[in-house]
């Protein structure tokens, strides 16, 4: 093929009359052809997206890339900061001999800028505190964070319904702690044994000894008010989107926390957002970092709910790009709903490697261009292989790009930079201190106390039954017959978020999003 129908070729497939994202130019033969343009519709960036490589391949970048644009268009991006290396997208960059290399063989004007750029944190030290209530955290993603079985999962789904049932708010660990103590110890032990069977001591002390651990690595920071509202995740600044940083640099030891968290938040935008058809461009993209981490261990209703979102919060106007190492990181049922494709250079070196690179290869539309299994191990620092969506949903041709280089600081910004960022944001201000509502945990608290107080006043009564030996938590809990409605009392929606009922929220934020 000749190099003048290797530009045909690609200029047909990627040139679009539609608002675009420019993201570089093809690789003919090693040469990189600026007239081959490769650009991908805004209109299909709700149609998601996958950006992998080996590790030192560009993925960050790219990211920033495409956050950049995106806040340029209008936009507005959350993406996690894995380690606290991209808070410079808030400068702009000072134009340097690769830099301007890089641009002159794109054949673009390089223009240095910097975006408007939020800081956020889960532990509250490194941007504004992201929080989740128990009660909209949810039983599903709660029990992945603490690592719990079949049984003790059971359980904790128990222990929020009766928590519904009973307008039982639970902000903390606190308050989940109260409630528990309260159906294995305390007064309410009788009562649930009736409505869902017994909580065996020896599961709910598991459950407890958990939580403690998560207290212990200071987790439980996450959980209280004031919670996180997600209508500040569509803040523009000048017509351009803000994009949202979430820094966790300094948690970067539990991968399981922060992914999970993502997906609360994901979880909350499907709830929230109403349908929206095809926009001209996204409301809002969201990137997910290291995304192996979210399907990791994860059970098939875990998996089956995250499918779900994939495929219905397109129509709500959110896309959604997964970034991560290999493409098998990501379950077929999710891969196979990403239309955009991002595939930085992938390390062959052992017969692991091989396969995951073959495989690669069958996800991609076929190239005369190329010899792919060859081309993929041999792509340069910022240089991928490409396929999207163009503005009819129909994928492009394959085309190895050099990708454009970001208008900002690539890495972080300086610790006084950084500080100053933070002390003029509103929304580090709005979320810095902890609010203690009146909830569970002093709900129940009062409860315990009048009836100790009723138990000191009624005449002792001395029982000779015996005891019966309990049955594990979830022979009883499955046996018990209102139990088998509780799957379909529990409105709680994708991963726990309840739907119109959490507390707290409705009274103090708007109805609707838009």
């Amino acid at each position: 093929m000749s190099k003048e129908k290797f530009i045909e070729s690609i200029s047909k497939s990627y040139t679009t009359a539609l608002p675009s994202i420019y993201l570089g130019a093809g690789v003919y033969q090693t040469e990189i052809i600026a007239e081959a343009k490769v650009n991908l519709p805004l209109r299909m960036m709700n149609r998601h997206g996958l950006v992998t490589g080996a590790t030192g391949s560009g993925k960050t970048r790219t990211l920033q890339l495409l956050a950049e644009q995106l806040s340029a268009a209008g936009v507005p991006v959350f993406m996690p900061d894995m380690k606290g290396d991209i808070s410079g997208m808030a400068k702009e960059a000072t134009s340097n001999d690769k830099i301007a290399e890089r641009a002159k063989a794109l054949g673009m004007q390089y223009t240095p800028a910097a975006f408007p750029v939020e800081l956020y944190s889960l532990s509250g030290k490194l941007g504004a505190q992201m929080r989740a209530t128990i009660t909209e955290f949810g039983p599903t993603l709660l029990s992945k964070i603490l690592e719990l079985n079949e049984t003790q999962t059971g359980v904790l789904n128990i222990l929020f319904k009766y928590a519904d049932d009973k307008q039982l708010p639970m902000v903390d660990f606190n308050d989940l702690k109260k409630v528990l103590n309260y159906l294995t110890e305390g007064p309410g032990a009788a009562e649930i044994k009736a409505d869902y069977g017994k909580i065996s001591s020896a599961t709910a002390s598991t459950i407890l000894r958990k939580i403690v651990s998560l207290e212990q690595q200071g987790v439980d920071q996450l959980f209280g008010e004031t919670s996180f509202d997600i209508e500040d995740l569509f803040e523009k600044v000048d017509g351009r989107g803000v994009i949202s940083l979430l820094n966790v640099a300094d948690i970067q030891h539990q991968p399981a926390i922060f992914s999970t968290f993502m997906l609360s938040l994901l979880a909350e935008l499907y709830q929230r957002l109403p349908e929206a058809g095809d926009l001209d461009k996204p409301k809002l993209i969201f990137f997910l970092d290291e995304a192996h981490l979210l399907f990791k261990d994860a059970p098939k209703a875990f998996l089956d709910q995250v499918d779900q979102i994939i495929r219905l919060i397109r129509s709500k106007g959110v896309g959604i790009f997964f970034c991560t190492q290999l493409t098998q990181d990501v379950p077929a049922n999710v891969l196979a709903q990403l239309g955009n494709r991002v595939h930085h250079v992938i390390r062959a070196f052992t017969p692991n490697d091989v396969k995951a690179l073959k495989d690669t290869i069958k996800t991609f539309p076929k190239s005369e261009y190329y010899d792919m299994e060859q081309q993929f191990t041999q792509l340069g620092t910022g240089q991928a292989f490409i396929t999207v969506l163009n503005e009819k949903g129909i994928p492009t041709e394959t085309v190895v790009t050099h990708l454009a280089p970001p208008a900002s600081v690539m890495g972080p910004l300086s610790e006084s930079e950084y500080n100053d960022l933070l002390a003029h944001s509103d929304l580090y201000k709005k979320y810095k201190d902890t609010v203690d509502p009146k909830s569970a945990y002093e709900i129940l608290g009062e409860r315990m106390e009048q009836h100790e107080e009723q138990k000191a006043e009624a005449p002792e009564k001395k029982t000779t039954s015996s005891r019966k030996q309990e049955k594990s938590t979830f022979e009883e809990v499955m046996a018990s017959p209102i139990t088998k409605q509780v799957g379909k009392e529990i409105v709680r929606g994708v991963f726990g978020m309840l739907f119109g009922t959490t507390p707290r929220r409705t009274s103090r934020r708007k109805t609707s999003l838009f």
